[in-house]
């Protein structure tokens, strides 16, 4: 298992890879981080992350391709699997993911399985909004993390 931290333009993210496979990106410093070196297929998939998401907020990566191991509910992983299908810079609703997971009344259980979230960015939860457009929360970070990424995905430079 690896455990490292990134620096990024939306904070610090602790990453943790285990068999080879991304498990967890999160904002917040999770209970007991311990930094772990990890062994050599994970040193090297840790790389392809940085390298990718330095080009993803250099705005020149749109996709990424990196394995990734999801543990959820039946319903967090269609979910999770729907949202992966949203393209770069485009933007929908709870409702259209709620629909695309084939669950059309299940509006609230898409936000609390966006806010389950375990691997934002790569799965991208920034890009669900409410009907009426307004942000809602993102993945129990702070909104501006939101803000920012819906930004760098429309182009915009920030700051």
């Amino acid at each position: 298992m690896l455990k490292q931290t990134s620096d990024s333009p939306v904070g610090t993210l602790f990453i943790i890879i285990e068999d080879a496979h991304i498990t967890k990106i999160s904002y917040d410093e999770p209970t007991n981080w311990e930094i772990l070196a990890g062994e050599k297929g994970e040193i090297a998939i840790y790389q392809q992350l940085l390298e990718q998401l330095a080009g993803y907020f250099d705005g020149e990566r749109e996709v990424f391709d990196l394995p990734i191991f999801l543990q959820g509910t039946a319903f967090q992983q269609r979910v999770w699997q729907a949202l992966s299908e949203i393209p770069y810079g485009v933007v929908v609703s709870y409702k259209d993911i709620a629909i695309a997971a084939g669950s059309p009344k299940a509006v609230q259980a898409v936000g609390q399985a966006n806010r389950a979230n375990p691997i934002p960015i790569l799965i991208p939860c920034h890009r669900c909004v409410k009907s009426d457009g307004a942000l809602g929360g993102y993945n129990g970070a702070d909104i501006d993390k939101k803000q920012y990424l819906l930004a760098l995905e429309k182009g915009l430079r920030l700051s």
